[in-house]
C-alpha cells in the first residue's frame, strides 16, 4: 500500500521533511516514488507547500495519507480556496 508521509532531511537539529510517496514497507527516509511537497519547521511560522494536483493524484490511486500530512492537506486547500476566491 502506498502512503504519502514526510522523510527527514536536513542537518542534525535542524529538521526540514520532504512530502513523499512512498511504500508502507520502506523505510520512513528509504525508498519513494515521488516527492510532492516540503515542510520546513524550523521558521517561525513554519512552511509547507504541497502540489495538490499531484497529492490528489495519489490518493485516487490509492495512496493514505499519514496523519500530519492530512493536516498540512487541510491548511493548503484552505490556502488555495482564500487565494482563488
Amino acid at each position: 500500500m502506498l502512503r504519502i508521509r514526510l522523510r527527514r532531511v536536513g542537518a542534525k537539529k535542524k529538521p526540514s521533511y520532504r512530502i513523499v510517496v512512498a511504500d508502507s514497507k520502506s523505510p520512513r527516509d528509504g525508498k519513494f516514488k515521488e516527492i510532492i511537497g516540503f515542510y520546513d519547521p524550523m521558521p517561525d511560522p513554519s512552511v509547507v507547500r504541497i502540489d495538490l494536483e499531484r497529492a490528489n493524484h495519489w490518493i485516487k490511486m490509492g495512496a493514505q495519507p499519514s496523519e500530519p500530512v492530512v493536516r498540512f492537506l487541510k491548511k493548503e486547500r484552505e490556502a488555495q480556496d482564500n487565494a482563488g476566491g
